[in-house]
């Protein structure tokens, strides 16, 4: 009989979409299949500490995780003291489904690629980069991948651009953004300068760094899920619309996408015209590319009223709600939960294996010669 794949299964995390991720992993655990997969699910707490397989287990299948924590015994969850409790687990391979902090930022990859160990999705540095909406922005503008105008912020500045200088460079609808959020967490619509204030005070609670963007005049809301390494497959094109968008007003928020999506509209696959559809599907994989995406994301797109195609934002861990539009946008192709799921594990071992293979030599110092350094005082 052949031993069943030992998956590690990662949730939780320190960041506004702890609750989410549990929903999204608790998914992934339904559609692993127990007689090839043995899944041992590991909760990263709200402070940002690993907890036993046993409490995760517990926690993953609905039971009350400030409870369970609470009556724990206090333990040393030092980052040494949970790196070996993960190799006690002998695992074949990690699944991330950590969204936000530590997840989508890059650090469980960078803890994952120290531990040897085969896992899901894109290394540290595409993680990082696609999460920093302005890092993404520009590597997009540079490579002529067209978005949306914008301007950054940061906290530290002493004095930041008026609303009417923004609003002369921007238009008179902007967005403000953390640069470094996800799930439309610290995010606001903006038409005023009482707006724009609150707006501010908001997005610099969650990151440093704050990116306002240019609104999109009454736009198409779209969407497309990638899978794959080298080789890329996109899903079919999906189109929303969030109540009041028709008239300018609504916009995909928190609400919309996480606690009532009832009166959202949702087309897939999007009537945008084959030609729309080939130029979106192009940008798409051409900015998974240059971002040095693996694995899977969720790419965000908007189209305005007379076709014009801007992307938005990449998701490199895209959520696995009964809510998220990534694997439904699959599901509407023909391919289930479980087969995305398997597919990400095995898209796991193929990038490992690729990673095997790339040189790292070096050359071993010793009898180095220094040269002379001229120095002025």
């Amino acid at each position: 009989m052949t031993e069943k794949v030992r998956v590690g299964l990662f949730f939780g995390g320190n960041s506004s979409e702890h609750d989410v991720s549990k929903r999204s992993a608790k998914n992934y655990y339904d559609a692993l299949d127990p007689e090839k997969y043995q899944v041992f699910p590991i909760l990263i707490s709200k402070d940002g500490d690993m907890v036993d397989t046993e409490t995760s287990k517990k926690v993953l299948f609905g039971e009350d995780e400030d409870q369970l924590l609470k009556t724990k015994p206090q333990m040393d969850s030092g980052i040494l003291s949970s790196i070996n409790a993960i190799k006690d687990l002998k695992l074949d391979v990690l699944f991330p489904s950590v969204h936000g902090n530590l997840g989508e930022d890059g650090t469980l990859a960078g803890l994952f690629r120290l531990l040897k160990i085969p896992y899901v999705g894109a290394n540290l540095k595409a993680h990082a980069i696609s999460f920093d909406k302005v890092i993404t922005k520009e590597l997009m503008t540079v490579n002529h991948v067209r978005n949306t105008a914008y301007v950054v912020l940061f906290k530290s500045d002493s004095d930041h651009p008026s609303w009417e200088e923004l609003a002369a460079k921007l238009g008179e609808t902007v967005f403000v953004k953390a640069a470094n959020q996800g799930s439309s967490v610290g995010i606001s619509r903006v038409t005023n300068a009482a707006e724009y204030r609150r707006a501010l005070a908001d997005s610099f609670q969650y990151d440093e760094k704050v990116i306002v963007e240019a609104a999109v005049k009454n736009p198409t809301e779209l969407e497309i899920g990638l899978i794959g390494n080298d080789k890329v497959v996109a899903s079919p094109i999906g189109a929303h619309w969030a109540p009041g968008q028709n008239d300018g007003n609504g916009w995909f928020d928190y609400d919309n996408k996480f606690i009532d999506n009832s009166k959202m509209k949702y087309q897939i696959p999007a009537q945008i015209g084959d030609e729309k559809s080939r130029e979106l599907t192009d940008m798409a994989i051409k900015a998974y590319r240059i971002l040095g995406i693996k694995g899977f994301a969720r790419i965000d797109f908007l189209m305005s009223e007379d076709g014009e195609i801007f992307l938005g934002e990449p998701n490199t861990l895209p959520g696995n709600t009964n809510m998220s539009l990534f694997p439904i946008l699959f599901e509407s192709a023909g391919m289930s939960r479980k087969a995305q799921a398997e597919k990400l594990i095995e898209l796991a071992f193929e990038e490992f294996d690729r990673q095997k293979q790339i040189s790292y030599s070096f050359t071993e110092l010793g009898s180095e010669k220094l040269g002379e350094f001229d120095i002025k005082k």
